[in-house]
């Protein structure tokens, strides 16, 4: 079976590409590598999968544990003449320009990005039929909310940034073309996503490298936030198990007279993948400081604009399709990012 995975050089989707190409998959991995954070670290990760980084052209496939090709969602052309040439059984859309604070001194690339090159994969399914969309939504669509733990039945109408905006549009566009095309399509709202060759925006990273270098680093709402932090193995793992399992329309969950978001009559679902397990923000600071074996200089400050307090996954919904939930451990999790950082690093 030959999947597409978008965003193949971010990191989950190296992840994922990797774990399918391990699992008899024909991978083909499309990234335009950007500059949003380090170039190096993209780069690497493909070397990881194979990919040589001199032989990466525009437009052109170079051979690996995957097929890797250079490419903007945007540039529509050529991705529909991708579509046509490859014939996918299956699309997981994990490219996207991330960062909540990003987006709120750069919206236009959100909607470059997050939208029109959505829009264009959607339209590469429905030119080019596929036997899944699974396409990567975030638990940032709660934005207000506070019916704590989120659950995909409740409404998110009130995104705090326009990444979370761009997320929920995702969500509303792909129910669409379910709808208009049925096009059989799984939103997955990830909640705080972290492990090995994680983003260097990512508090996870941030917080290691300055403990690492000896530095302050800053802590945010005073350290009063938890997240459902939730490690990128228990990710992939999932995405592998949903890939075969396409929703069916009409879903008995749905009933129009009093509809979820979740579900529907086209083929179309969400689920939320996180911990299902909220850790205080200081408790992860002491996690890394633990396997580091070092003590942080920590700067508390005020809650930053576009940050919720806390996230929390009701994941039951997820657990029911595939038999498996993330559960792995905060500490875990930890040691295995920093252990690679400090290979890396070294």
């Amino acid at each position: 079976m030959k999947v597409l995975v978008t965003g193949a050089a971010g990191f989950i989707g190296y992840h994922l590409s990797k774990l399918l190409s391990q699992n008899g998959y024909q991978v083909v991995g499309i990234d335009n590598i950007n500059d949003y954070y380090d170039q190096n670290l993209k780069y690497a990760r493909l070397a990881d999968l194979g990919i040589e980084r001199a032989k990466i052209e525009d437009n052109k496939p170079v051979k690996g544990a995957i097929t890797f090709v250079k490419l903007d969602l945007q540039d529509k052309a050529n991705l529909m003449e991708l579509f046509k040439k490859e014939k996918f059984d299956y699309v997981v859309n994990l490219a996207a320009q991330a960062g909540v604070r990003y987006s709120i001194e750069n919206p236009q690339t959100y909607i470059d990005n997050n939208i029109t090159g959505f829009l264009n994969v959607l339209e590469g399914c429905r030119n080019y039929p596929v036997k899944h969309l699974i396409y990567a939504s975030s638990s940032s669509v709660y934005g207000l909310s506070e019916q704590i733990p989120f659950s995909v039945d409740s409404h998110t109408d009130h995104p705090m940034a326009i990444y979370a905006a761009s997320k929920k549009a995702n969500e509303m566009m792909a129910h669409s073309y379910s709808h208009l095309f049925d096009i059989p399509s799984t939103g997955l709202r990830f909640f705080t996503v972290y492990g090995p060759m994680g983003r260097p925006d990512m508090a996870l990273y941030l917080f290691t490298k300055a403990i690492v270098e000896d530095k302050e680093f800053d802590v945010y709402n005073h350290g009063n936030m938890s997240r459902d932090f939730t490690y990128v193995g228990d990710i992939v793992e999932s995405i592998k198990r949903l890939i075969p399992l396409a929703p069916k329309k009409n879903n008995p969950k749905f009933n129009p007279e009093k509809p979820v978001p979740s579900a529907s009559t086209a083929p179309y679902q969400i689920f939320n993948i996180g911990n299902n397990s909220p850790v205080q923000l200081m408790e992860f600071v002491r996690a890394i400081e633990k396997a580091l074996g070092k003590k942080g200089k920590i700067n508390l400050k005020p809650i930053q604009p576009g940050d919720v307090p806390s996230t929390y996954a009701d994941v039951e919904s997820l657990f029911e399709y595939i038999n498996f939930k993330p559960s792995t451990p905060i500490e875990e999790g930890i040691q295995a990012f920093v252990d690679k950082y400090l290979e890396m690093n070294s």
